[in-house]
C-alpha cells in the first residue's frame, strides 16, 4: 500500500490522536466530551462489558444515516453526539440526538468542501457546556452553540497566523480546551500552537516553536496535544511535523523539543503523558518511538531521553495508544494493528508486536473494563484483555456496514459501542447481559 495512502490516518485524530494527563475526573459514565474522552486517556470509566464475545457477541441496537464523508471521531455529553462530515458543498458539524435516534441539526462550516485528499472531514469535536469547538480540515477553528449548531466565532489558521501542515492531507486536529482557553496547533514557526479565549476567540498568546533537527518536515502534524505537568511546569505537549515539543501552558514559551521520531510524511498519534514522562510515536520507515523524561532546567524544562526504538522495532502508524497501569497497548507496525503490550519505563515488550490479530491494517483501539477494543482498517472489531502475561482475545465480529478505510476511533459510552463509517453511525450493545 502506498505510503500516502495510510498517511492519511490523520483523521484518527482524529488527531487525530490527548493521552493520559492530569484532567479532572470524569463528571459521568455517560460524557465523553472529546478526542479520546473526558480524561484525554482514552479510557471509559464503564464497568460491566460483556467479556466473551464468542458467547455473548455485540449485538446491534440501531445505526443512522447522515453524518457525512469523513473519519472523524465521536463526542458525547448527555443525550446528545457529537461528529463532524463533509455534507453537499460544505464540511459540517452533526449533532445526533440519542433518545430520538434522528439527526438533531447540522451546522455548515465552510464554503466549499476541502480537498486534501481521502476527502472528509478529521476533527472529533470538543464539548464544553453549552458550546463545541472543532477545526475543519482547511484549517478553520470555529466555536458553534449546542443548542442548534449557531456559529460563536472562527479563525482561519492560514489568514491569521500563516499555518501549515507538514503534508497535503489537511488539517487533523480535535481542539484542546483547557479552563478558559481554547488552543490549537496552525503550525506557522512564529505560531506553531495559539491559545484562544474560548468565549470569544481573542488570541491570549502565540507559540513560537524553531525548528529542532532534520527530521520529519515544518508544519503542523496529524496529532492532538495534551496536558502535562512534568517537572513541576504545567505545558502542552504536541507531536507536530518535527516532532514532540513541550511549551509552557502560562505565556506560550518553547520549552523543548524532540527531533528524533519525526518522519517526513505525517506525525500522527496523539503523545501519552504520564507524570514527568511523555511517550511518543510515530509511523513511516524514518519514524519510531521513544519515551522522554522531563526535567527542571534553569527556569526551564529539558526532554531527557529515556530509551528510543527504530521504526521496525516499535511504532504506532495511527489509530493511538493506551496506557494502563503501567503497560503501554497499541497497535504496531507502519500500516499494520499487530497487537502489543510494552512497559512504559523500560520498553519492553511484554508480548505481541507482530501478532497480525483478526483484521488488515492499522488498528484504532479504545479502552473499557479491563479490556481493549481494537478497530481494524479492514473493518473487523476485536476484545482484548488488557493484561501484561499474555495476549488474550476474547472474540470479535464484523460490523453490518463498512466502507473503505474504517479508521474513525470507536467509543464506548454507558456500555455502548459507537462506530462511525463514514456516513454512517453505529450504535452497539456490549453491556453484559444481567
Amino acid at each position: 500500500m502506498p505510503r500516502l495512502l495510510v498517511a492519511f490516518s490523520l483523521l484518527v485524530f482524529c488527531g487525530l490522536l490527548h493521552s493520559a494527563s492530569d484532567a479532572a475526573e470524569p463528571k459521568s459514565s455517560k460524557d465523553w466530551p472529546q478526542w479520546r474522552g473526558e480524561k484525554g486517556d482514552n479510557i471509559s470509566p464503564f464497568k460491566g462489558i460483556a467479556k466473551d464475545w464468542e458467547a455473548t457477541p455485540p449485538e446491534l441496537l440501531w445505526q443512522l444515516e447522515g453524518m457525512g464523508q469523513g473519519y472523524a471521531s465521536v463526542s458525547i455529553v448527555g443525550d446528545r453526539l457529537y461528529t463532524t462530515g463533509n455534507i453537499g458543498d460544505s464540511q459540517a458539524v452533526v449533532a445526533v440526538d440519542l433518545k430520538t435516534r434522528a439527526v438533531a441539526w447540522t451546522a455548515p462550516l465552510t464554503d466549499s468542501v476541502p480537498k486534501h485528499g481521502y476527502d472528509g472531514s478529521r476533527c472529533t469535536p470538543t464539548v464544553d457546556g453549552d458550546r463545541l469547538y472543532v477545526i475543519t480540515s482547511n484549517g478553520q477553528i470555529s466555536c458553534l452553540k449546542v443548542a442548534d449548531g449557531s456559529v460563536v466565532w472562527s479563525k482561519n489558521f492560514e489568514k491569521e497566523w500563516n499555518g501549515r501542515m507538514m503534508s497535503g492531507w489537511g488539517f487533523s486536529e480535535s481542539p484542546l480546551v483547557d479552563g478558559k482557553h481554547v488552543l490549537c496547533t496552525p503550525g506557522s514557526e512564529e505560531a506553531m500552537i495559539v491559545c484562544l479565549n474560548k468565549v470569544n476567540g481573542k488570541e491570549v498568546w502565540r507559540s513560537a516553536v524553531p525548528d529542532a533537527g532534520e527530521k520529519g518536515s515544518p508544519g503542523a502534524g496529524y496529532s492532538v496535544m495534551t496536558i502535562s505537568n512534568g517537572a513541576g511546569v504545567k505545558q502542552y505537549v504536541q507531536l507536530i511535523g518535527r516532532g514532540l515539543i513541550g511549551v509552557r501552558a502560562s505565556d506560550g514559551k518553547h520549552l523543548w523539543s524532540y527531533n528524533k521520531i519525526a518522519n517526513g510524511v505525517a506525525d500522527i498519534p496523539t503523545p501519552i503523558v504520564s507524570g514527568d514522562y511523555v511517550f511518543g510515536s510515530t509511523g513511516y520507515d524514518d519514524g519510531g518511538s521513544a519515551l522522554l523524561k522531563l526535567k527542571r532546567s534553569g527556569n526551564g524544562v529539558e526532554a531527557v531521553e529515556q530509551y528510543s526504538r527504530a521504526a521496525k522495532q516499535l511504532q504506532n502508524h495511527h489509530g493511538g495508544m493506551v496506557l494502563m497501569g503501567e503497560h503501554l497497548y497499541f497497535g504496531n507496525g507502519h500500516n499494520n494493528g499487530f497487537p502489543i503490550c510494552v512497559d512504559l519505563i523500560s520498553g519492553d515488550v511484554k508480548w505481541g508486536g507482530k501478532l497480525r490479530g483478526v483484521g488488515q491494517g492499522s488498528a484504532a483501539i479504545t479502552a473499557v473494563d479491563g479490556h481493549l477494543i481494537f478497530r481494524y482498517q479492514s473493518g473487523e472489531v476485536a476484545l482484548i484483555e488488557a493484561t501484561p502475561n499474555e495476549y488474550k482475545l476474547k472474540g470479535s465480529f464484523m460490523p453490518v456496514y463498512q466502507e473503505r478505510e474504517s479508521w474513525a476511533q470507536p467509543v464506548v459510552v454507558d456500555g455502548k459501542l459507537y462506530l462511525r463509517e463514514q456516513n454512517t453511525l453505529m450504535c452497539y450493545d456490549i453491556a453484559e447481559k444481567k
